[in-house]
């Protein structure tokens, strides 16, 4: 894939292992600095919820930690953390066997699947052994009959509660979190209730300024509770100076290309 990047950016962290190439009805896709994620043409890909997440779950958390993803998907949550944190124990929990699949390729790509790993398997059946410093999760965002509900069975439960929601990631996260460790969760704003437990920090993210938030994330944690906003592009659509500085963080180039 040839990187839509402004000239002269030089992206920061390891080169990726390379590996093998996309199928006919895949593709490779950038994430941070230089590695990529395996992702399908048409499909459900990674997107600002993952980054968001990543970056608020790995603000000011040291390295050399275990960490676990909790319906990991392609593993982008995963990945994002991995490189941030470069010495990182990394697992993901995932029911969708090809998704699954499709992230340990990812892995081998970017040379992380010697401390990163995919288990099969459904969340609310347990996961890998703790404790863990940090637990991240991406839940679908709607209970079936609240939407329109995809045909395509890969994006189906990335988007509808077919194997539980939220309560269902914080239960599983809060069974192996270490002590004084840290679970982060996004959601989606209008599901924002159903988020319940003390948290150290609130995040409202509202895509465009003069919009209401579109995502919320949580963390819970030791500490006193902060409430934040990020807001991604200003009124003309421009990304604002907060949201390069997230960009910035996780590698990625915090000026469009032109």
């Amino acid at each position: 894939m040839t990187a839509k990047r402004p000239a002269g950016w030089i992206a920061p962290g390891p080169r990726p292992r390379g590996g093998d190439a996309p199928g006919p009805d895949e593709e490779l896709s950038y994430l941070s600095g230089d590695w990529q994620i395996f992702q399908r043409r048409g499909g459900h890909k990674w997107s600002l919820d993952d980054l968001v997440t990543a970056w608020i779950a790995t603000r000011d958390l040291r390295d050399g930690i275990r960490a676990l993803d909790l319906g990991c998907g392609l593993g982008s949550v995963l990945m994002l953390v991995a490189w941030k944190l470069p010495h990182a124990d990394v697992t993901g929990v995932e029911a969708q066997a090809d998704r699954a699949a499709l992230g340990r390729r990812s892995l081998r790509f970017n040379g992380a699947d010697d401390r990163c790993r995919i288990v099969d398997g459904d969340l609310r059946d347990g996961v890998p052994p703790g404790p863990y410093d940090l637990v991240t999760g991406t839940p679908p965002y709607f209970p079936r009959g609240t939407g329109t509900e995809s045909d395509k069975p890969h994006a189906m439960p990335c988007r509808f509660e077919l194997r539980g929601g939220v309560e269902d990631y914080l239960a599983a996260a809060r069974r192996v979190i270490a002590p004084g460790g840290r679970i982060v969760v996004v959601t989606s704003a209008l599901e924002r209730e159903r988020v319940v437990g003390d948290r150290l920090e609130h995040w409202e993210i509202i895509t465009k300024a003069g919009k209401p938030p579109l995502i919320c994330v949580d963390v819970f944690a030791d500490g006193p509770r902060r409430d934040h906003e990020l807001t991604v592009r200003d009124r003309d659509g421009q990304w604002t100076p907060a949201f390069r500085a997230v960009r910035d963080a996780m590698g990625m180039p915090s000026q469009p290309a032109r």
